[in-house]
């Protein structure tokens, strides 16, 4: 394992947002939902793919906060624009469970 400085780390943008919209995403090579993100008045909303589909659907990701990296650049996956990256652990069958705060946090807030 490579050791990062504290200012490598510092540089990743790792926010809280409310997942505003859940869209099917029918192109993606693997079951994806497109996701839109509200990161509050400073970062806006921002939209990510995220390959989700094994755990979570519509209901259940819809007004949920998620992490996400947000200064990465934009990403092009098929026909869409991802524009930031969910975060998110795989368990042992492959499915990925999302990093969430535990208790609501203001949109936008970095992780500390």
């Amino acid at each position: 394992m490579a050791l990062i400085e504290w200012d490598d780390f510092e540089r990743v943008q790792l926010c809280a947002g409310t997942i505003v919209a859940v869209d099917e995403f029918p192109e993606a090579r693997k079951p994806a939902w497109k996701l839109t993100i509200d990161f509050g008045t400073d970062i806006g909303q921002r939209r990510s793919s995220a390959q989700i589909c094994d755990l979570y659907d519509e209901a259940t990701l819809l007004g949920r906060q998620v992490v996400a990296v947000v200064n990465f650049p934009e990403k092009q996956i098929g026909p869409f624009m991802s524009q930031c990256l969910v975060t998110g652990m795989a368990r042992e069958d492959g499915a990925i469970v999302l990093v969430a705060p535990m208790e609501p946090v203001p949109n936008g807030a970095r992780l500390a």
